[in-house]
């Protein structure tokens, strides 16, 4: 069922989005090379108990850790490790959740350690270019299937692979909520957007191919292809006067 929030509900959100967001841009202005995926983790679960909400991700379906953190061809999902060491050159994505007040705020950046590659400086700039293409189109009246056209159009243009195998969603009182928010599909199609509605809108792209595989950990999602991948997402209100990014960060 899809959820329509309040004012005072959208208010709620707002706060564990700043959280999210800001536990997000605190974790990459840590990044630093020789550090290990753990030692990010550690800084991004502290900065959200600091500020008094709950790691969503933590012991979600079981997973170990407070962020989501992929390393160059890892798509989502990766697991922080003590031995997994950040280098110059890699693309590092960290996806964040926070939970506060009854209410979850989830949100995603893919950044760039040191001297990229120019092919990973456009896949990132075209995928977070694609995020706010969708978040364009998330306006009451539109359909899901707007926004996932949007996001798909523009990265296709480019050559990239959308993933299809994993969606945006709803977000709110749970994690995951109705409806499906997929990086791909047919304009005016799909369930209507209404003011109220919260979803997170999180294009997941490929340089080469659509296609990923899953590690026998059962979390983590590597392109099949080899190719890099980038990783951006905001949870977003829907309302009369136009979408509202929720995670968006607030420090400088």
């Amino acid at each position: 069922m899809i959820t329509v929030k309040s004012k005072s509900e959208l208010e709620k959100m707002r706060t564990a989005g700043i959280i999210a967001g800001d536990a997000l841009h605190f974790g990459g202005q840590s990044i630093k090379v020789g550090m290990s995926t753990y030692e990010l983790d550690k800084i991004i679960h502290d900065y959200i108990v600091k500020h008094g909400a709950i790691p969503s991700f933590l012991g979600y379906g079981g997973f170990p850790a407070s962020a989501c953190i992929s390393i160059n061809n890892k798509v989502i999902h990766g697991i922080p490790s003590k031995k997994e060491i950040i280098k110059d050159g890699d693309i590092v994505s960290i996806d964040v959740g926070a939970f506060i007040g009854g209410y979850h705020g989830d949100t995603a950046y893919t950044f760039a350690v040191g001297n990229v590659s120019e092919d990973a400086k456009q896949l990132l700039k075209v995928t977070n270019e694609s995020l706010y293409k969708g978040i364009e189109k998330a306006v009451p009246g539109n359909r899901i299937g707007d926004i996932s056209h949007a996001v798909e159009e523009y990265c296709v243009s480019y050559g990239y692979g959308v993933v299809k195998n994993y969606v945006g969603h709803g977000v709110g009182s749970k994690l995951h909520e109705s409806p499906e928010v997929p990086n791909f599909g047919k304009a005016g199609h799909g369930p209507r957007l209404l003011a109220g509605m919260t979803i997170a809108i999180e294009p997941m792209i490929n340089a080469v191919g659509e296609d990923v595989k899953v590690l026998p950990d059962g979390w983590t999602v590597l392109t099949k292809s080899g190719s890099l991948s980038a990783h951006f997402e905001h949870t977003i209100a829907i309302t009369p006067d136009g979408p509202v990014i929720l995670t968006k960060p607030t420090i400088v």
